[in-house]
């Protein structure tokens, strides 16, 4: 497999499909990361997993309907073109 564009976006998608099926309940909340771990002061810096706790929840909200398109798409370009 060569190191190619196409190959690159490819990862980047399985990447965000990844983080897309993190169930909040059955997985996040079990390492710590769930909603009700982020409660912090008025003022205070959000630490880094609350960062990633709220990029997730971003990306599983806002990415559902694109990334099933995305994926419909790179199916389909993965059958003609092998």
């Amino acid at each position: 497999m060569a190191f190619t564009l196409y190959s690159l976006i490819q990862a980047a998608i399985l990447c965000v499909n990844a983080v897309a099926v993190l169930h909040e309940e059955r997985f996040l909340s079990k390492i710590g990361w769930g909603v009700d771990q982020s409660v912090g002061g008025f003022g205070d810096e959000p630490g880094v997993k609350v960062q990633l706790t709220n990029l997730v929840r971003s990306v599983r909200t806002v990415m559902r309907v694109p990334l099933i398109a995305v994926n419909a798409v790179c199916m389909v370009l993965l059958l003609l073109f092998g």
